[in-house]
């Protein structure tokens, strides 16, 4: 069971699905994820938000009841979309937007997004399929990032920051929490 751990929702339970490579944010982890956000000085009343590779949106509900103003969730699942959409009827309240975009992350990141950049973006792949480093890149370079984002990415343990170079990302923090490798980059726009 997977629970919001903090802000105007706390305590609300988040519906989940279950399939290969389908494993939401557990509450230690997101706990941490959301600290270390904090301590990078995230503003949620003005954040949007983008949460890629969605799943059940735990990310993405947590910044949305800690006053996120805009949540866009991306995913392919057919199961998980369908209780993203429910859930958000559920999420909403006035003054904060609410979006699901269904689709492969890879081929939608690989245009530009309808909206500017994201102040805050996830980036929790399925484990084993290598598709974080291609997913940020795509991401960058398709004007998803707003100048000074932070990206944050929950991947497998064995990955290794050093995979993903660019020029105008800056590493901030790299931690384990068991099998889980959390990374937080800042999004330089125009460092070269």
């Amino acid at each position: 069971m997977v629970k919001i751990i903090a802000g105007h929702w706390k305590g609300r339970r988040i519906k989940t699905t279950e399939g290969e490579g389908y494993r939401p944010a557990m509450g230690r982890t997101r706990e941490a994820v959301f600290s270390m956000l904090a301590s990078r000085g995230v503003c949620w009343e003005s954040a949007r938000v983008l949460d890629v590779f969605a799943g059940s949106g735990s990310l993405g509900w947590e910044a949305l009841s800690r006053g996120a103003s805009e949540v866009c969730f991306l995913e392919s699942d057919a199961k998980a979309l369908r209780l993203l959409r429910e859930q958000a009827l559920v999420f909403e309240r006035p003054g904060q937007t609410i979006r699901v975009l269904a689709g492969d992350a890879l081929r939608t990141l690989d245009k530009s997004p309808r909206q500017p950049g994201y102040e805050v973006l996830f980036f929790d792949p399925p484990y084993g399929r290598d598709i974080l480093v291609k997913a940020i890149t795509l991401a960058t370079r398709h004007g998803w990032m707003a100048p000074d984002a932070l990206i944050c990415a929950e991947v497998e343990k064995q990955w290794t920051p050093s995979s993903l170079t660019h020029p105008e990302l800056a590493l901030q923090t790299d931690r384990t929490y068991g099998q889980t490798r959390i990374c937080i980059w800042t999004f330089e726009h125009g460092a070269t």
